[in-house]
């Protein structure tokens, strides 16, 4: 057993009846952070077209994470197309069909094939935030150097 199967964390999911015979997600090596999920439906995507594609999943994410979905390197540099809402979140309390929003940059349209990889994603434990309205807050060296200015 390694290290990281002694820190999964069990996630339900429901397998819809057009997801039948697809791979759940999974990871491609012993030390990958993402596990890729595949498309459940084929769809062309023309240049600057986005589509939610349907992975036919419905997960039962366990109170206090997340998934986030991220885009495949692969298919980014080879034909343009990503995920828009870099990195998509899944809520814990979200119990619809897990769907992918691709954007094609391309110059050509591209198909989506069903089966095909089409994200990653990543199950990411959740911190919340608890604010506290304050007079001032601390000094820092950067200060209010805002977009760019620690690269001047």
């Amino acid at each position: 057993m390694t290290p990281l199967d002694e820190q999964s964390v069990t996630v339900p999911v429901r397998r819809l009846a057009h997801a039948e015979g697809l791979d759940l997600p999974a990871y491609a090596t012993t030390g990958a952070a993402g596990m890729d999920v595949a498309a459940a439906e084929t769809v062309e995507l023309a240049p600057g077209a986005r589509h939610a594609v349907a992975t036919g999943l419905v997960l039962a994410i366990p109170d206090g994470y997340e998934v986030q979905v991220r885009p495949r390197s692969g298919l980014a540099l080879r034909h343009g197309v990503t995920v828009p809402n870099t990195p998509g979140t899944i809520d814990a309390d979200y119990r619809g069909e897990l769907k992918v929003i691709l954007i094609n940059h391309g110059t050509e349209p591209f198909i989506v094939r069903r089966g095909e990889r089409i994200a990653q994603l990543v199950l990411a434990p959740v911190v919340r935030a608890a604010w506290r309205v304050v007079d001032s807050v601390p000094l820092t060296q950067r200060g209010d150097g805002g977009f760019g200015s620690t690269g001047m």
